[in-house]
């Protein structure tokens, strides 16, 4: 397959790039900074697009040329989900951005959503469940969600929309849970502030999510959202102490220290059922 992605050395990208590459798809990525790029080993092995997504200009997006999928990483203003800045900007440059891709042609496109459209729903959640956003960023991609659907009836394209979880791993944001606890053991602290860790969460290691996100774009005709999850609940406070364990490293949790954030319930998780059943018909992996 030829796929274009977008935020390629962001977060999940760094770890996706290469899963397509040994897949042997043809890459190419659209970048805003050719430096950052560099940085990686796979940057010699992918079609380079310098430009911003946001603005839209025909000198590259000529570049773009016949491509089988887009792989829609990037979304700017992150990890503020509070700030109304993706409803008014990225929102609707997104949209212009993805409608003027399936105007030229590309058949498939892949999303990456938020386990925040849920809301404040408890427990397990699937796909069918609806969609209750309450902080602008889940507003936005709920919404852009709504639009591709609503795109669909005049274009016959699939959208595959990978609603994810949380994720851990190499470059990830550094004011998430386990990035500051990596720089609290590598500055020898003795405590470790954090809420009272009792909320349950569901978490994957990004490269896990790098190949399922391989796995949907590889069943070209698999249309709708896909939780990308593990579907298994875990405590915020276990996380931390087995990451401990782990590394073999003996730190005092200093729970209660930061609150419980007010737009997230106490305990929600992942349905992984649709994602694996869509994996095993693809022959993909599995987890």
């Amino acid at each position: 397959m030829k796929v274009l992605v977008t935020g390629a050395t962001g977060f999940i990208g760094r770890h996706l790039i290469p899963e397509l590459l040994q897949a042997e798809h043809a890459v190419t990525v659209i970048i805003r900074d050719v430096e950052r790029v560099k940085q990686f080993l796979w940057s010699e092995h992918v079609g380079l697009i310098v430009a911003d997504i946001h603005k839209l200009e025909d000198c590259w997006l000529r570049q773009i040329g016949e491509q089988d999928a887009l792989m829609h990483l990037a979304w700017p203003d992150l990890p503020n989900y509070q700030e109304l800045v993706h409803v008014e900007k990225n929102l609707p440059a997104d949209y212009a951005f993805l409608k003027k891709i399936v105007e030229q042609g590309v058949e498939q496109i892949l999303v990456t959503g938020t386990c925040f459209e849920y809301g404040n729903q408890s427990g397990v959640l699937n796909e069918n469940s609806p969609t209750m956003p309450n902080n602008p960023y889940a507003l936005a991609k709920d919404s852009l969600r709504k639009y591709l659907q609503a795109l669909q009836q005049d274009y016959p394209f699939v959208l595959q929309w990978a609603r994810l979880f949380y994720m851990y791993g190499e470059g990830q944001n550094s004011n998430s849970l386990l990035a500051q606890l990596n720089d609290a053991i590598s500055s020898e602290k003795s405590i470790f502030n954090m809420s009272g860790g009792e909320q349950l969460r569901d978490y994957l290691p990004v490269d896990i999510v790098a190949k399922y996100l391989l796995g949907l774009v590889e069943c070209q005709d698999c249309n709708g959202v896909v939780n990308v999850c593990s579907g298994q609940p875990i405590s915020v406070r276990r996380l931390v102490e087995r990451y401990l364990e782990q590394r073999n490293v003996k730190i005092i949790l200093n729970l209660g220290y930061y609150p419980y954030a007010d737009y997230e319930p106490m305990a929600f998780w992942g349905d992984q059922q649709k994602l694996q059943n869509l994996l095993k018909r693809n022959n993909s992996v599995e987890n």
